[in-house]
């Protein structure tokens, strides 16, 4: 299912307690400020161009989430964009990056694992990408994930010689220009 703006924030709680089950655990090891942080976000993200969420339900709740928008041309400098500009380089950024969609947070709650919950999530909300451009990013540390998007087709950026940063950018299966 696909929410589009702001009609996600019907659910913003269920959101949040998702969100607190996946990231409060290792590798991310998130506190209850970053949760709440979180929390305090979502309303504004839901106003960006382009915003949306895929959810996966079932009778227990959220299963997992992701949450997306329009990456602006003028490129955010707050959070891990400083990291994804110092590592691709402003040309590369504006080429491969601005105008996609984003994805943002990708969250699947542990008893949902395994079971195609994230392909299904990032099939969902990339299905409109504007000319099938859709990117994300990860840290370093979190292997696993890195590995599972690897294992569903994003494709990573490589950094400028000697810009390694603690993120990966992944660009999505279907990204011309990966």
């Amino acid at each position: 299912m696909i929410c589009y703006g702001q009609a996600v924030l019907d659910l913003a709680d269920e959101l949040v307690d998702a969100y607190a089950d996946v990231f409060s655990g290792p590798p991310w090891n998130e506190d209850e400020e970053t949760i709440r942080q979180f929390a305090a976000r979502l309303p504004v993200d839901a106003r960006r161009p382009g915003f949306r969420t895929a959810l996966s339900q079932s009778r227990v709740g959220i299963d997992g989430f992701a949450t997306g928008w329009i990456t602006p041309a003028a490129f955010p400098r707050n959070r891990a964009y400083a990291q994804v500009r110092d590592q691709l380089g402003p040309e590369r950024v504006r080429e491969l990056l601005t105008g996609a969609l984003e994805i943002d947070e990708l969250a699947v709650r542990p008893y949902a694992r395994g079971r195609g919950t994230g392909r299904a999530l990032l099939t969902e909300i990339t299905a409109d990408a504007p000319d099938r451009r859709a990117w994300l990013l990860t840290s370093r540390r979190a292997t696993d994930t890195v590995a599972t998007y690897r294992r569903l087709g994003w494709h990573e950026v490589p950094a400028r010689p000697g810009k390694e940063t603690g993120v990966i950018v992944f660009l999505s299966p279907d990204h011309p220009d990966h």
